[in-house]
């Protein structure tokens, strides 16, 4: 058995947390190339490789084999989504925008929050485009599409998902619809007032080019829906790599199918998703000593109580991929000999690290992959984004008061 890890092994993803915060405000026109990420990505992340090839071979198949499998199933939707254009443009009031977060997050939890982030995301940009204050809409987009909204089904976020084929039964995850509701109306209600305070300050001029520009939604390459559900039996049927060959295969008649024009229409590049890849491949690599070290030590941390699991879960979530992370509090509580009510744990600390990986994945760009989808696509169209720090004072301010409630409330 190989010795223990030093806690110096997770530099290199401290590291890797660092060049993605700072490195876009110190070096801002470097940091758009996806070449350079990429350097940063395998110079921090080839120690970790050297240290595994020696160490532990099977670790990196190990990790190899998600990171397949993660990037095909967001490439798959990516690409099928962006097949899907909602052309039109309705006057962007607050309630227009907030119905666009309150619908997207229901979709989240029946095609995942990367299918639900691209499928909306371009029509409420599309509908917002003569509005000056937008930025704060994608940040609530990101919070309530591309995390909350994500936790009612297996099929919702890839944390759920490893959950139902580690036995968690597959309706099990309904038990969350309470706290769903109240973190969902509880955003909707907050988006609402803070557009409508933006939506007053907008100038005269935009807010009549808003009301005089508009035009019904309409559906165009509907027939991707039919390549979505494809995918979404893919992931709930298949195993690898059957699933990833299945999903790589539907993305490719999408792109066959697919007029061209719906997708220049959609601004559809494949800048995004190179660029998600790219970072996670170095989040990947470089998060392997940390998981380590958390299975090993994290008896240590005393965590036992729902919400301590509600926590710890959840602020490693923010950094760490959120999938790991889950089954890594998973293994924790069932080490724990609690009652083994739902795979060898109660429900309370199966329902704790279930709200914890998935909501506040929502706490950096980094918790979740759409995250970084959602931004991409929001600056290719004009918005200017908060940086990475920036976005999580956004997040301090109005998660981690919500997250308090739902300890109280339900922890």
């Amino acid at each position: 058995m190989p010795a223990p890890l030093p806690l110096y092994s997770v530099l290199p993803f401290v590291a890797v947390l660092l060049a993605i915060a700072f490195l876009p405000l110190t070096l801002p026109h470097w940091w758009e190339s996806n070449r350079n990420k990429l350097v940063i990505s395998a110079g921090l992340g080839l120690p970790v490789l050297l240290l595994y090839l020696a160490r532990e071979p099977r670790t990196l198949v190990h990790t190899a084999g998600d990171y397949v499998s993660f990037i095909a199933l967001l490439t798959g939707l990516y690409v099928i989504a962006g097949g899907i254009l909602l052309r039109g443009d309705l006057e962007a009031t607050p309630a227009v925008n907030s119905a666009f977060l309150g619908a997207g997050a229901v979709l989240a939890s029946l095609v995942g929050t990367t299918g639900a982030s691209m499928l909306v995301i371009r029509a409420l940009l599309q509908t917002n485009r003569e509005r000056a204050r937008v930025t704060h809409t994608v940040v609530f987009f990101i919070f309530l599409v591309s995390n909350i909204g994500g936790m009612l089904t297996p099929l919702g976020d890839p944390p759920l998902f490893l959950g139902y084929l580690a036995g968690v039964p597959f309706t099990w995850t309904l038990r969350l619809w309470l706290p769903w509701l109240t973190m969902t109306l509880v955003l909707l209600a907050t988006y609402f007032v803070w557009d409508t305070i933006q939506h007053r300050r907008e100038s005269r001029a935009a807010l009549r080019r808003d009301h005089t520009r508009i035009e019904p939604l309409r559906i165009h390459g509907g027939l991707n829906g039919l390549w979505l559900a494809g995918v979404v039996a893919a992931v709930a049927l298949l195993h690898a790599p059957v699933r990833e060959v299945a999903i790589m295969g539907l993305a490719a008649i999408s792109l066959w199918q697919t007029p061209g024009e719906i997708r220049r229409a959609n601004q559809f590049t494949v800048y995004p998703m190179i660029e998600v890849a790219v970072l996670f491949l170095g989040i990947f690599l470089t998060m392997i000593p940390a998981l380590e070290l958390l299975h090993l030590r994290g008896a240590e941390l005393g965590v036992r109580e729902p919400w301590q699991f509600f926590w710890a879960a959840g602020l490693l979530s923010s950094f760490l991929d959120n999938a790991p992370t889950y089954l890594t509090f998973l293994a924790l509580a069932q080490g724990l000999g609690l009652p083994g009510e739902v795979v060898g744990v109660p429900h309370s600390i199966l329902a704790a690290i279930s709200l914890g990986s998935v909501a506040m994945g929502a706490n950096s760009y980094i918790g979740n992959a759409p995250n970084f989808m959602v931004k991409a696509i929001a600056e290719a169209a004009g918005v200017r984004m908060p940086s990475f720090l920036g976005y999580m004072l956004y997040a301090g301010t109005v998660l981690l008061p919500l997250f308090g409630l739902v300890t109280l409330l339900f922890l």
